[in-house]
């Protein structure tokens, strides 16, 4: 009997460790990604549907998108450069 209580013991905290997880997770969907401003990958320069659908990922609250997958790496590796220019072009579609 001891080990039944201390294997619901045991679930229910794991539940209540899933359930935080996963309210963490609700609560930055809600919050409010800004959209991608450019029409071409940051990276490349390429036109973003060049290469098929874009691939698109979301850096802090703003949306990227790159021409094809392989983009990410060099983004990853200058990221502060090309979320400036991603920053600049919302400044300037905003004139």
């Amino acid at each position: 009997m001891k080990l039944n209580k201390a294997f619901v013991g045991a679930a229910l905290c794991g539940g209540l460790t899933v359930a935080t997880l996963f309210g963490a997770d609700s609560k930055q969907a809600k919050e409010k990604v800004t959209p991608y401003p450019l029409e071409k990958c940051v990276v490349s320069g390429e036109k973003l549907d060049s290469m098929g659908k874009p691939f698109v990922i979301t850096n802090g609250t703003q949306e990227v998108k790159f021409c094809c997958k392989g983009c990410l790496k060099d983004f990853n590796k200058d990221k502060a450069t090309f979320m400036k220019k991603i920053e600049q072009a919302a400044k300037n579609e905003k004139k």
